[in-house]
């Protein structure tokens, strides 16, 4: 799902069944492509920003109607907040491949659901006005400006959410198979 999609959804207790705040915002970092968490809101009557933060390891679930944590104690009264960690905004900057290739601009960040969520892409607006899903892998770059991708990666590219979902199991396998064809080469092709 679209990070932007989590916003405002309720983070829910499994222990308890309570509500105990609401998602504000998702914290990326754009650096090391990874989720770090979400910033929250206040529920109820006195609703504004809440101190507390929800790290994205202790989230144990996200679904299309609420974020599900083990108990309210999974929200952390942080030292420094995650919206202030060191972080590079990734929003607006190009996607370029390894070819030259221009894809478009960065508008948003591809958020895995259920268990364990992960960032796992980035959707483009391209020049063309469509909007298209890069997969993130090991081998993107980062600059101020732009965010360069493997030649590789764009076979991966789709334009609609369920077509990425698929790319990204290929994408993955892709990696998975040039790694070990990489290990194996810097062992002389023997196994052990």
């Amino acid at each position: 799902m679209r990070a932007s999609d989590v916003f405002g959804l309720p983070v829910v207790t499994i222990n308890g069944g309570d509500d105990v705040a609401e998602i504000k915002d998702v914290v990326f970092d754009g650096t090391n492509h990874r989720l770090v968490g979400f910033t929250l809101n206040k529920r109820g009557w006195f609703r504004g920003k809440l101190r507390r933060q929800l790290p994205a390891a202790a989230v144990v679930a996200i679904g299309p109607d609420a974020v599900m944590v083990a108990d309210d104690s999974d929200l952390e009264d942080p030292e420094v907040p995650l919206a202030q960690a060191e972080t590079h905004v990734v929003t607006g900057n190009r996607v370029i491949s390894a070819d030259g290739s221009n894809l478009g601009s960065v508008s948003g960040v591809v958020i895995t659901t259920g268990d364990a969520p992960e960032a796992v892409g980035y959707e483009v607006d391209g020049d063309d006005g469509n909007a298209y899903f890069v997969p993130i892998s090991a081998q993107l770059a980062l600059s101020d400006d732009n965010l360069l991708i493997p030649e590789s990666s764009t076979d991966f590219i789709r334009n609609d959410l369920v077509g990425f979902g698929a790319a990204l199991a290929d994408h993955r396998r892709a990696l998975d198979a040039a790694a070990e064809t990489g290990a194996s080469e810097s062992t002389g092709g023997t196994d052990t």
